[in-house]
């Protein structure tokens, strides 16, 4: 699937600009169904592969990166900025990767980025698939230099692609269940990147849907999948008969931004802040691993953002 180039050759093209223009096709209406735009099409652009072989284990990998101590001039888009404790985020996240751990997965700690405030949150800088790794192009450009060591780290274990300029697409706003990619058109992802992806998973027979989002920085803050076509979700962030094909849990109403849970097997990392919600779902028989995020919650950050599982 495409030429044959090295790692370093694959960065370079990620960076370069003024490449060819992909058009946006944008639909009238953004919930349809954005594979068809690709239809007919064998020419995944904007992207380069490198055949890697399979490189899957039985184990879990969950991809992870520090709490930089310049978190605390992260990009905000909807929360009014309150100061963060840098030691209590690091601490929780230590937490956080001590659950992925207890919950067998192997955590990959990526190189410490102290300069670039956001970098904890690796979620959004690739989308993995167990064919593919799409690395993004971030809609907070000061977001953008992040993706470099994860492109590394994921050629190791996947082909990557890119998105590219004018694209954009954060990590967080694709939801996957089963071959359907649930895409937030939203602030940080435009219709030109939902369509580049679309492109380069159609030969892998997977398809894509534009979903507006209202009220939250990602399709991920509203709707996240908990089980196996059992998504938990906030209707009033998201239209719900979107999902009507799939069993539904909606969160406390109390609690708006506890539609975010982290699956991991069987189980679900949970934020300790959403009592209700959380209650919810072990009513509904669900292993729920609460940990506190306060401070990272303070960053517009759910339980799926500070990491990548493979």
């Amino acid at each position: 699937m495409g030429e044959q180039c090295d790692l370093h050759r694959l960065l370079h093209l990620a960076d370069m600009e003024g490449r060819e223009r992909h058009s946006a096709a944008a639909p009238d209406d953004v919930h349809r169904d954005v594979t068809s735009l690709c239809r007919g099409s064998s020419d995944i652009r904007g992207a380069r592969f490198e055949k890697r072989g399979s490189h899957l284990s039985a184990q879990r990998v969950a991809v992870t990166r520090a709490v930089p101590p310049s978190i605390t001039s992260c990009e905000l888009t909807l929360l009014e900025r309150r100061r963060i404790d840098f030691n209590r985020a690091a601490a929780q996240h230590a937490a956080y990767e001590r659950a992925l751990e207890d919950l067998g997965c192997d955590v990959v700690r990526l190189p410490a980025t102290p300069d670039l405030p956001d970098s904890v949150f690796v979620e959004d800088t690739a989308v993995v698939l167990p064919e593919l790794a799409i690395i993004t192009h971030p809609g907070a450009q000061s977001r953008r230099p992040e993706t470099k060591s994860v492109a590394k780290e994921l050629h190791s274990r996947r082909p990557v692609a890119f998105i590219r300029d004018p694209g954009t697409m954060d990590g967080g706003e694709v939801l996957r269940v089963g071959k359907q990619l649930y895409v937030g058109n939203s602030t940080r992802t435009n219709m030109d990147g939902i369509s580049q992806l679309a492109k380069m998973v159609l030969s892998l027979g997977y398809t894509v849907r534009a979903v507006t989002v209202t009220g939250c920085l990602h399709l991920k803050s509203a709707v996240t999948e908990v089980a196996d076509n059992t998504v938990l979700l906030n209707p009033a962030y998201v239209d719900p008969d979107l999902f009507s094909d799939l069993d539904q849990i909606e969160i406390d109403p109390n609690e708006p931004d506890a539609a975010n849970a982290l699956r991991v097997g069987d189980s679900l990392i949970y934020p300790t802040a959403f009592e209700a919600t959380g209650r919810l779902l072990e009513k509904h028989g669900f292993d729920v691993r609460s940990i506190d995020v306060g401070e990272l919650q303070k960053a517009e950050a759910g339980v799926t953002c500070c990491s990548i599982l493979l």
